[in-house]
């Protein structure tokens, strides 16, 4: 007998489910807690659900139905985690630990695999093999919840896959982070290539993440050359979208922007950047390129990222640039999930 995932259900359902068992809604409200907020690993450690419901927990369901395959600790603190789905599939998250910062971010997978195709993207060398389901992706931060014992603050959708082309479910794991995690949607940023219509449609959704725009090149012709995704959505499509999610959100957007040595960094760049975001209310963030290995490109040059990073600042923008997090454990992004989905 297949067991039920109780991860899966909404508070309302949950409450469903087990006064359909004949228990109260006071106890679903009790499994619910131990699931949500107290990082509960098995129906044992629900110590206030009274023995013989536990029993009839342990026969009938399951918290999680996926489980950690292998676990990455960076010397930074950063947790690389490869998640095992039930039909054998694997996909990658991240929690990062910042000394000076008390927040946790947890940076998720959308998909098994990425049908994108990005030039510079260890998943896109992996191809696709299936959408994750909304409980799925939530299962990565409660599978990090449980290991570590803290508490995850904020959500990035930056993991594997794009996420707007698994709308439906990542609209409805946004409502299990929101609502289950209690985690503000102001603290969640759902990352995408450009699919301009997908976009519009989040803009019009009820939650409304942070958006990020992963542009990495500030025209159509080195777009192209990189992100496919450029051929049928272009840059100046992509903008008209981002100036409506400006004005229906009243929220900044972040513009990624991955910069790689000698294709995309040079100061004629920076300048084109600048035009092309001169109107758009957003934030920058700069990204030194991660080399894979067989790949063409190559990390840029520390002064070169300076440079570019003053010029946009010059503008008016706020420009940060990530910090390499997690270098020594296969760090870009499939990677680890490669080996073993090979």
């Amino acid at each position: 007998m297949k067991k039920i995932v109780l991860s899966r259900f909404s508070k309302e359902a949950l409450i469903d489910y087990i006064i359909s068992t004949g228990e109260k809604k006071f106890r679903a409200e009790q499994i619910f807690s131990w699931i949500w907020a107290k990082n509960a690993s098995s129906f044992d450690d629900m110590t206030d659900v009274k023995k013989e419901f536990r029993a009839f927990l342990n026969e009938n369901c399951t918290i999680l139905d996926s489980k950690i395959k292998m676990r990455q600790i960076s010397k930074d603190g950063t947790i690389k985690y490869l998640i095992e789905f039930s039909d054998g599939n694997c996909a990658e998250t991240v929690l990062m630990r910042f000394d000076n910062r008390s927040n946790l971010s947890m940076c998720v997978s959308s998909q098994v695999g990425c049908k994108m195709g990005c030039k510079f993207c260890a998943t896109g060398k992996n191809g696709f093999k299936r959408n994750l389901l909304a409980y799925e992706i939530v299962s990565q931060i409660l599978h990090a919840q449980i290991d570590t014992g803290l508490k995850i603050t904020n959500v990035v959708f930056m993991g594997q896959g794009e996420p707007l082309d698994n709308f439906e479910n990542v609209v409805e794991a946004l409502k299990l982070i929101n609502k289950n995690l209690q985690i503000s949607i102001r603290r969640i940023t759902v990352s995408t290539c450009g699919i301009v219509p997908k976009i519009l449609e989040l803009s019009n959704t009820d939650l409304l993440p942070t958006l990020a725009i992963s542009l990495h090149a500030p025209n159509h012709t080195l777009r192209s050359e990189v992100m496919p995704i450029e051929k049928k959505y272009d840059i100046n499509t992509l903008y008209d979208a981002l100036k409506i999610y400006n004005k229906l959100t009243k929220d900044r957007i972040t513009i990624e922007y991955i910069l790689i040595g000698g294709f995309n960094d040079s100061l004629e760049n920076a300048n084109e950047l600048i035009k092309y975001l001169k109107n758009i209310k957003c934030n920058i963030n700069l990204i030194p390129y991660n080399p894979i290995k067989g790949d063409k490109f190559k990390k840029p040059e520390r002064n070169n990222m300076l440079r570019f990073k003053y010029l946009l600042e010059a503008s008016g923008k706020k420009v940060t640039i990530r910090l390499e997090r997690g270098a020594d454990i296969d760090a870009a992004c499939g990677q680890l999930a490669g080996k073993l989905n090979k």
